[in-house]
């Protein structure tokens, strides 16, 4: 089995191995055109995303810069917004629903390299997927880690640290994130 595979199928793999390294080097030029496009140039911009991730919905607005592993293991919505300094690791699937902003200066890493520092210095590391519902807010500084599912309609507070499943209508904070509440009829603006 290749180290992509096993990549791919949550075993521990060798991240420095070539076949990655070069698929990596691909989505990092790509990377490179989207990060200095000027930001009006909208269609340019967007067929970059296009060819860069697995999947791409409708009104999809990433901000520069925005930094990915591959690209081809992200998946998102309609009514995607990123704002600034977005890094999605993305050598597992990251399945981003519809509607879902994202703040400034977040990170969503699905790797999480060996333990024991020989293992760690040869290269090993083991991949989870991530999986964002719909209608996700997530706050600047948020800090998202490999095998968690957000639930839909759920908010996480600016600079919290997600490490376990978030169910669906929640507001979450903090490091570990907790849930604080439920988000209820009385969060209405207009009522």
């Amino acid at each position: 089995m290749s180290n992509k595979e096993k990549m791919l199928t949550g075993e521990y793999y060798i991240s420095w191995d070539e076949e990655l390294t070069l698929e990596r080097e691909k989505a990092k030029d790509l990377l490179f055109e989207f990060n200095n496009i000027r930001p009006s140039l909208r269609g340019e911009r967007e067929t970059i995303i296009h060819k860069l991730f697995g999947k791409v919905g409708k009104n999809c607005w990433i901000e520069s810069p925005f930094n990915c592993d591959y690209g081809y293991n992200i998946t998102v919505g309609d009514n995607f917004y990123t704002n600034t300094n977005c890094c999605i690791l993305d050598c597992a699937k990251v399945t981003i629903g519809n509607n879902v902003w994202i703040g400034p200066n977040v990170g969503i890493y699905t790797p999480n390299h060996a333990f024991d520092s020989k293992e760690r210095t040869d290269g090993y590391e083991k991949s989870l997927p991530i999986e964002i519902g719909d209608n996700v807010w997530i706050g600047g500084g948020v800090t998202i880690i490999g095998g968690v599912k957000i639930g839909s309609n759920s908010i996480i507070g600016a600079g919290s640290v997600v490490t376990k499943n978030i169910p669906a209508g929640v507001i979450v904070a903090g490091n570990p994130a907790k849930v604080i509440r439920e988000i209820t009829a009385n969060d209405k603006i207009f009522k």
